[in-house]
């Protein structure tokens, strides 16, 4: 276990909270209004930085309400142990309609997880599996 280093970088921003006891994401709340158009694209800072030991990596992802409600996902979202810059959210809106996201609202939610960092070996040929080079779609529908 660690301590999680925050550093606020706008005094309007609103740091991440866990909703429960236990909850893995992190709740991420929108430093602006914006209406989101169908089909459109927006980067939402959040106005913090972190701080987690290498062996880390931070995900963001979907909070559930938003694409059951507005066909809001979240695109990209992973943070490296070495960064030190603002975090953000990108968010597309994949609905039919507009999306209304006011100032404070949850966007997103944070997962810090452990990661493994492997050595890089390129090899002539790869070990032999039941799948073998199998892709989209090769074990029926």
């Amino acid at each position: 276990m660690f301590t999680l280093k925050i550093k606020k970088l706008n005094s309007n921003a609103k740091l991440p909270t866990y909703a429960h006891p236990g909850d893995v994401g992190m709740d991420l709340y929108s430093l602006e209004s914006y209406d989101l158009k169908a089909g459109e694209r927006h980067i939402f800072d959040l106005g913090f930085a972190l701080e987690f030991p290498v062996g880390y990596g931070a995900f963001v992802k979907d909070k559930s309400s938003l694409p059951k409600n507005g066909g809001i996902h979240v695109l990209a979202g992973v943070y490296d142990a070495g960064y030190r810059g603002e975090y953000n959210v990108h968010l597309i809106n994949l609905g039919k309609k507009k999306y209304r996201i006011e100032k404070g609202d949850k966007v997103a939610q944070l997962v810090i997880v452990p990661v493994a960092i492997p050595k890089i070996k390129e090899v002539k040929e790869l070990g032999k599996t039941a799948r073998g080079e199998g892709r989209f779609g090769s074990t029926g529908k």
